[in-house]
Formats: C-alpha cells, sequence, structure tokens
C-alpha cells in the first residue's frame, strides 16, 4: 500500500514537472533579463543572483532593481514590488482551498515557489481532477515549481555574468510579455476578463513614460475596475438581462 502511494506521488511530481517544461524556455529570457538589470545598476553578485532566491518574483525584481538604480526612494521601491506581487495573494486564496491542509513547513514551501506558472497549471489540474488526495495535490504543485525555481536561478546567474556581452539583437525583453501573454490570453474567459485585460494593458501603455513606474500602479488599477464594473454590470446565469 505504501509503495503504491509513493509511486502515485512520484507520477504526480513527474507530471507537474512535464506541464511545466514548456512554460520553462520563457523564463530563461526573462531571468536573463533580471540577471543583467542587477548587473547594470552596480549589485554585486551576492545582491544581483541573491535576490533571484530572497526574493523570487520577476517582474517585481526587473521593476525595484531599475528603480534602486534610478535612486528612488526606499518607500516607491518597496510600494513598487508589493503591488505587483499582490496578484499572488488571490494566488494564495485560491490554492488555499486544495492545500490549507497541508503542514505549515509545506504551505510555507509552496508559497515561496509560487508563480504565475505553478499557480495556472495546479489549479488548472486540481480543477480536471477534483478527486486529488492532497499528497498527489502537493507533488504535481512541486514538481512544476521546483523546476521553475532552479531555471530561474539559473538564468538569473547567467544574465548577471554576461552582462552586457549579450548582443542586443537577441531582443530578450521581447520575451518578457509573451511569457506572460501565455498565461494570461488562455485565462480570458469571460467580459469580466476581457475588460480587465484590455483596459489595463491600454492603460499601462498609455502610462508608460510615467516616473518611478507610477503606469503599472494606475494600469493595474484602471484594470480591476473595469473587471469589476463589468462583472457586477453582466446578469449571472439564470438573472433577467
Amino acid at each position: 500500500m505504501m509503495s503504491e502511494m509513493a509511486k502515485a506521488g512520484r507520477q504526480d511530481w513527474i507530471d507537474g514537472a512535464r506541464a511545466m517544461l514548456p512554460l520553462l524556455p520563457g523564463a530563461v529570457p526573462f531571468g536573463m533579463i533580471a540577471g543583467v538589470v542587477a548587473s547594470n545598476a552596480g549589485l554585486d553578485a551576492l545582491a544581483g543572483i541573491g535576490q533571484s532566491i530572497v526574493v523570487f518574483a520577476g517582474a517585481a525584481q526587473l521593476a525595484s532593481t531599475q528603480l534602486i538604480a534610478d535612486a528612488a526612494p526606499v518607500f516607491v521601491v518597496i510600494l513598487t514590488g508589493l503591488v505587483i506581487n499582490l496578484r499572488f495573494a488571490m494566488y494564495s486564496a485560491a490554492l488555499a482551498g486544495h492545500l490549507s491542509a497541508l503542514p505549515r513547513w509545506r504551505r510555507w514551501l509552496a508559497a515561496y515557489l509560487m508563480t504565475d506558472q505553478s499557480y495556472a497549471l495546479s489549479v488548472l489540474r486540481y480543477t480536471a481532477r477534483p478527486q486529488m488526495s492532497l499528497a498527489a495535490k502537493f507533488a504535481f504543485y512541486m514538481g512544476g515549481a521546483i523546476p521553475m525555481w532552479t531555471v530561474w536561478l539559473a538564468a538569473t546567474a547567467a544574465g548577471y555574468f554576461l552582462g552586457n556581452r549579450i548582443p542586443a539583437s537577441w531582443s530578450l525583453d521581447f520575451f518578457v510579455p509573451l511569457s506572460f501573454l501565455a498565461l494570461i490570453v488562455p485565462s480570458i474567459a469571460d467580459r469580466a476578463n476581457a475588460a480587465a485585460a484590455l483596459t489595463g494593458g491600454a492603460a499601462a501603455v498609455i502610462a508608460w513614460s510615467l516616473p518611478f513606474n507610477l503606469g503599472l500602479f494606475l494600469a493595474a488599477l484602471a484594470g480591476i475596475a473595469a473587471g469589476y464594473a463589468v462583472e457586477k454590470l453582466t446578469p449571472k446565469q439564470g438573472e433577467d438581462a
């Protein structure tokens, strides 16, 4: 019996790794950019690469490091990182119904390793297989999360040490929005999500030149407001239009 449970856990871990595999190449240029930005900002190797271990949040790392390089006030750097990572609070709430019964250290580990990719893949898996055991859910989650963490650290280190030797023709920055689009587009399944995505994207483009990445704040607020408004104004099934 125990061997069967262990085998099932290994299979779920393998399934998680396989599900994450197609998304790993998109993390490589993203991580390299984070390393390049840290190097150009004048951070030493310990700080430049170490932030990927301590923070482990790509978009927040990029924005915060650039603000540090621009000598932005400390509270702006911290606030920017917190706002960009607010989505993880929603991710955690969504996963709590599946993983909250885990021992505390496992919940902390899952929280630390959480990425957009690991969250999205896990929710899809749990929804498709509602009878999964707690151990199977955790194994699947870790199977995807650990490879992503490993690839991110390696890519950050490569970007830091290569620095400006990476040819501009590679256009690594082009892959950053692509990696997020690969996750966002499939999730746009209703009017509220579509309104939030379109409004937030438009606001980000319009406000891109604002100092200290304030355009991100405005875009996030605009997207949330648009999605909320459409959600409230859209009749639910069974309700009169």
